[in-house]
């Protein structure tokens, strides 16, 4: 894995992936650092539980993930604690296949799930919401 981060100005940066892709990173205008390691992390878990569930065959219409982590008060103010709320649109008898999806991608596959762990407690809580009709 690969990136190309150049200075824009200011606290602006843009990194490149060698497959062309760019994301814009700016601590005061823009996705901080900390924030693009949570949307990282919530994309990881993301990608891993819905190809669990589509494996499973569990039908669901909708998934948001929000995140949000407690840091240390002294820098550098690193996290200790990380919450994720998974909303998901599916029929509440699907519930027990959901959470384990979740539970295999926080502990098994997610490696960004992983790497964090390493410092800070991650905990989640689940809500299903009605699917669309």
């Amino acid at each position: 894995m690969k990136t190309t981060t150049v200075w824009k100005g200011g606290s602006a940066y843009e990194s490149t992936q060698p497959n062309g892709a760019k994301i814009a990173i700016n601590a005061t205008a823009g996705f901080s650092p900390k924030a693009l390691l949570l949307s990282g992390l919530a994309g990881c878990t993301g990608i891993d539980i819905v190809d669990i569930l589509e494996k499973m065959r569990v039908p669901f219409d909708s998934l948001e993930i929000e995140a949000e982590a407690d840091q240390t008060e002294s820098h550098p103010r690193v996290f200790t604690g990380i919450h994720i709320i998974y909303r998901i649109g599916t029929d509440p008898e699907n519930r027990e296949k959901v959470v384990k999806a979740i539970e295999l991608s926080l502990e098994k596959y997610c490696g960004v799930a992983a790497m964090l762990r390493k410092n800070s407690d991650i905990r989640y809580t689940l809500k299903l919401v009605k699917p669309e009709a």
